[in-house]
């Protein structure tokens, strides 16, 4: 088998990684043949013949077999792997939030040109939800994808929870730790797992999802009461990614809550910088997929598990299929809600209270809420209240 001659755009934590470890491990057969990067004057670890500020070195050159794309910015992401497609290369891609915003044009274009799009590093690090949806589950009826898809996040939370950290701090480890950017609030706000789950949804149920269409609170509300309330009831709080079908198959809900979950269950115990990933299906009951979700090592081991698979000839065949669906929001969830004691908190939102309860500082709303009233009342916007999904 020839060599393969890889062009790789990015030379940072995970740019680098990669250079590294197919240099040093020449039975792979696999060539780094020219890196773009932005800012020449930087020193790097690789000879300076590799490097160039120029896209189409590596477009324009027919001896590369695949791009890897790797840089921070999604809109010159796209413009790169919209290129790249259309001139017949194939491509591996590590941004999630470039692959969710032009999902439908990448595959459109990937499928025109008979190249492979992959972009298992873009999801969930070293977890391999994507080529198991893909494969495993090809044929299996699915009725849920939830878990924790943002380690960053994970880490936080572990921290305020078992450490008693504020947020402020333990979002300061996280980022001296190499698991949160200086700039968390893609993370912090569940956009990015908003991102994460969109592309789930496609391979999980065969529906092109926005992450507009999918329901989001963060975790910059949750309030050390909200933590203390969960350790007595024997629950941790997790950021969990969560899309259902109902009854007759059809997707009915996608969102990122906080939510409590038992703390001796698999998402329980994913700690730190780990993701767990949990697909219910009809057959199969439920499986459980967990493994490192931040940091350099997890997304590099993705992203060469992709240049691995393409080596061999694999492409996603979306056998599910590619469909576009406007969500029509009817459900309705159990919810806690937690504010200041004097803050005039509308309990009108909730269709039924089972529980109520003011503290010297603090009060609760525990009942069901439908989903469009979360979008309707704003407490999806509202820093003033922590809202707390149960799973």
């Amino acid at each position: 088998m020839k060599k393969l001659k890889i062009g790789l755009f990015g030379f940072g934590v995970v740019g680098e990684g990669i250079y590294n470890v197919l240099t040093s491990k020449q039975h792979l057969g696999i060539d780094v043949a020219k890196i773009v990067i932005k800012d020449e004057t930087k020193t790097r670890n690789a000879p300076t013949e590799l490097f160039s500020t120029q896209a189409y070195d590596i477009l324009n050159d027919d001896s590369i077999d695949l791009v890897v794309e790797l840089i921070d910015d999604a809109d010159a992401a796209f413009a790169i792997v919209q290129t790249a497609l259309k001139r017949g290369k194939s491509v591996v891609s590590a941004n999630k939030k470039m692959i969710a915003e032009h999902h439908e044009v990448l595959i459109q274009l990937s499928r025109e040109n008979g190249v492979s799009f992959l972009y298992e590093a873009a999801v969930c690090g070293s977890v391999p939800i994507i080529r198991n949806l893909e494969e495993y589950f090809d044929n299996d009826l699915l009725n849920s994808v939830h878990g924790i898809v943002n380690g960053s996040t994970n880490f936080i939370l572990c921290k305020m929870y078992e450490e008693n950290q504020p947020y402020d701090e333990a979002l300061k480890v996280a980022q001296e730790s190499g698991f949160a950017e200086s700039d968390p609030s893609l993370d912090v706000e569940g956009i990015d797992a908003s991102f994460k789950l969109g592309i789930i949804a496609l391979h999980a149920f065969g529906q092109l999802i926005k992450a507009e269409q999918i329901l989001r609170k963060g975790i910059t509300s949750l309030h050390p009461f909200d933590f203390e309330y969960a350790k007595e009831k024997g629950q941790a709080i997790k950021l969990v990614a969560n899309g259902n079908t109902n009854e007759k198959g059809e997707l009915e809900s996608l969102s990122v809550f906080p939510t409590f979950v038992k703390t001796s269950s698999p998402l329980g115990q994913t700690s730190n910088e780990y993701n767990g990933v949990i697909i219910g299906s009809t057959l199969a009951d439920e499986q459980f997929l967990y493994g490192k979700g931040a940091g350099r090592y997890p997304t590099s081991s993705a992203v060469l598990s992709d240049i691995s698979a393409f080596k061999y000839g694999y492409k996603y065949e979306y056998k599910k299929g590619v469909h576009k669906t406007d969500l029509n929001i009817t459900k309705s969830g159990l919810f806690y809600v937690s504010f200041d004691k004097i803050y005039p908190f509308d309990s009108s939102v909730f269709s039924e209270i089972h529980q109520s309860y003011i503290g010297e500082e603090r009060a609760y709303c525990i009942g069901k809420i439908e989903h469009k009233n979360l979008i309707k009342h704003r407490l999806l916007d509202d820093l003033n209240l922590s809202l707390v999904s149960y799973n």
